[in-house]
């Protein structure tokens, strides 16, 4: 049956239906902007058509070619580096899980410490036991290669990221031992390493001395267990917290640690976001009462969560704090990671201590300033380079420095290894049954470095005056 009365009628239907076609388009299609202005806010930026041309300009002219994920990736990171701040940054891939895992209680690596010298990755310490050492390395020996992939140029996360990996896969590491010496390699197995951040000793006069190194995942656990061996026999009389040189790290396990020392309810820090839009205050919930007195070591790389603790435990706690300033971190990074392992940790709040005070760029101040002796800054010495006769330079200062603090001067002209810092060496070679050659060798070198460490152990004054001041509170 037809329902329109003539063809004029018909037609009239048929544009309207045309047209409201078109404006519930067009509507549909101004509500999907709007919500994709509003999902990702970038797109209303008019930066984002010039990105989007040259991303699009990019994938389809570059002569070489390019990978979708690469160009994302690069523009993540380059977008966080443009905010200027050293504690912000976009890891992608296996540099985000090599992140993560560093606060882990245990990652898959080789068993070996590295720091960053003078744009170099130095070897720094060994795990006993561990692939690294049991494949030959050192400490002191230079990293030049991962797989095949020279280390110069790229950043200590990316060195991380090809370093570990899967249990049991296989890593070739090529390292340097010495300026002028032929490189070495060494295929070495990934295996599990346990991550320990906290050691501890029971000194004279029943005080527990604990070490902190960092602040990860099991720290808490860990500090709680040291704890239980140091009393074990008997109650402590004092306890003597060390963190010094400690950067800091994850706020769970520091929060663990002050809920054990600091009385129940009152503040460890407050934590401030932008624009003061969310304020946490972290109270202690401490479950059985601590009373032995405490005193804190510190020095100026103690950062972060260490000045974290160390603010709580000096102002709710009554510790003595030792030392020199702190190094002054008072911001607070979140990171998450995708589901590619990429990590974006950015810096989203500052803290100040329970009593209001604010300490980034400022630290925390110690009650006691004490600093280390000078020779406890000096540059290390140059193992993995033979010197004698002849040599000259800062290697040869510094190690005329190092048998001058151990007893073993005059050790001859500044920076010129002469007759006279032969004549030191073959005595210290002597002394220690070493073959008595005058020249510098890794097996000389390694044995001043010990001697000089517990030559710092045993005149460390910032521990020393931690003792005193323990036991001047009774302990």
């Amino acid at each position: 049956m037809n329902i329109f009365t003539s063809n004029a009628a018909k037609q009239r239907f048929i544009a309207l239906c045309a047209l409201g076609a078109v404006l519930f388009a067009a509507i549909g299609f101004a509500i999907g902007l709007l919500w994709m202005g509003n999902r990702y806010p970038m797109l209303r930026e008019p930066g984002f058509q010039q990105f989007a041309a040259s991303y699009d300009r990019v994938i389809s002219d570059y002569l070489n070619g390019a990978e979708p994920k690469q160009l994302l990736d690069g523009a993540a990171e380059g977008m966080v580096a443009a905010l200027e701040d050293p504690y912000s940054s976009y890891m992608a891939g296996e540099k985000g899980d090599a992140y993560t895992q560093s606060y882990e209680g245990q990652f898959y690596g080789i068993g070996a410490e590295i720091r960053v010298e003078e744009d170099q990755y130095v070897i720094s310490g060994l795990t006993k036991g561990a692939p690294a050492e049991r494949g030959g390395l050192l400490p002191g020996d230079i990293i030049t290669a991962i797989d095949g992939q020279a280390a110069k140029g790229k950043d200590f996360q990316e060195l991380l990221a090809l370093v570990r990996g899967e249990e049991g896969t296989s890593v070739v590491v090529k390292v340097v031992r010495g300026s002028d010496s032929k490189p070495i390699e060494v295929s070495l197995k990934r295996e599990a390493i346990p991550v320990h951040t906290v050691t501890s000793e029971l000194l004279e006069g029943g005080i527990g001395h604990v070490t902190i190194s960092r602040f990860a995942d099991m720290t808490g656990e860990e500090f709680k267990t040291e704890l239980g061996k140091l009393q074990q026999d008997k109650p402590l009389k004092g306890l003597l917290l060390d963190l010094r040189s400690n950067p800091g790290g994850l706020l769970k396990p520091t929060i663990e640690i002050a809920n054990m020392l600091i009385p129940d309810g009152k503040a460890i820090l407050d934590v401030v976001y932008k624009d003061e839009r969310q304020i946490i205050t972290y109270k202690s919930r401490q479950e059985k009462e601590w009373t032995i007195p405490i005193a804190v070591l510190v020095n100026g790389q103690s950062a972060s969560a260490s000045e974290v603790l160390t603010a709580a435990l000096k102002e709710s706690a009554g510790a003595t704090v030792i030392g020199e300033q702190t190094y002054g971190k008072g911001v607070v990074q979140a990171f998450k990671q995708f589901a590619d392992g990429s990590v974006l940790s950015l810096t989203e709040a500052q803290w100040k201590t329970p009593g209001g005070a604010w300490i980034n760029k400022k630290g925390v101040t110690p009650d006691h300033v004490v600093s280390l002796p000078a020779y406890a800054s000096l540059r290390p010495l140059a193992i993995g380079t033979a010197m004698k006769i002849g040599s000259y330079g800062e290697d040869v200062h510094t190690l005329q420095l190092v048998l001058q603090e151990l007893g073993y001067g005059p050790a001859g002209v500044e920076g010129y290894y002469d007759e006279q810092t032969a004549a030191a060496m073959k005595k210290f070679q002597a002394a220690e049954k070493l073959e008595s050659t005058g020249q510098f060798n890794d097996k000389s070198g390694y044995q001043l470095l010990q001697r000089l460490r517990e030559k710092l152990d045993r005149e460390d004054p910032q521990l020393l005056k931690g003792v005193e001041v323990l036991k001047g509170q009774g302990a």
